[in-house]
């Protein structure tokens, strides 16, 4: 059996209601060990999406949070939260290659209940404001039907910026 992946094209992606992982990361410019979503199950342009992080104990930052007692850091649910507004934002956004959407709040944020290896978190975002630039979305993350944290984020949509080159030929050496 062999898997074909097919590039998906511009009006697909935002038009599709579901997205896998492949999908997500054509929007998204995160990537292992920073990509905190695995699937979009819901999207509803500019309204709602929910998506899916499958936790699981090769998670880098369980190694340090907590030995002995595995729990998901409360500020990565937020920015799964955040990860998947980006991906509702991104499919209104047709030059995504030359734009990041960066955090710019977070507020009300509430944890439940620990996220530990072997949960699938539900993430639930709904929008409350949007611009075109910008947009303020209220975050919920369950674990099966029990709420795990809750957050209301803002992020906005920035140009992205050329990385400086680390050395020239007036500092080489310096």
């Amino acid at each position: 059996m062999t898997d074909t992946v097919q590039p998906a094209t511009e009006a697909s992606t935002a038009a599709k209601t579901t997205l896998d992982i492949n999908d997500i990361q054509r929007l998204l410019p995160h990537r292992f060990p920073f990509l905190l979503i695995d699937r979009i199950v819901e999207l509803d342009r500019k309204k709602r999406i929910v998506a899916i992080k499958n936790v699981t104990i090769n998670e880098p930052f369980f190694a340090g949070h907590f030995p002995g007692m595995p729990v998901m850091p409360g500020v990565l649910i937020v920015e799964a939260m955040a990860q998947a507004g980006g991906v509702l934002l991104f499919t209104e956004v047709e030059d995504r290659e030359s734009k990041l959407v960066l955090f710019t709040g977070i507020e009300r944020a509430k944890f439940r209940r620990p996220v530990v290896p072997g949960d699938q978190l539900r993430i639930e975002v709904d929008v409350r404001v949007w611009r075109g630039n910008a947009g303020r979305m209220e975050g919920a993350a369950y674990v099966g039907d029990k709420l795990a944290a809750e957050a209301l984020v803002s992020c906005r949509l920035v140009n992205r910026l050329r990385a400086a080159p680390t050395s020239s030929p007036e500092t080489a050496g310096s």
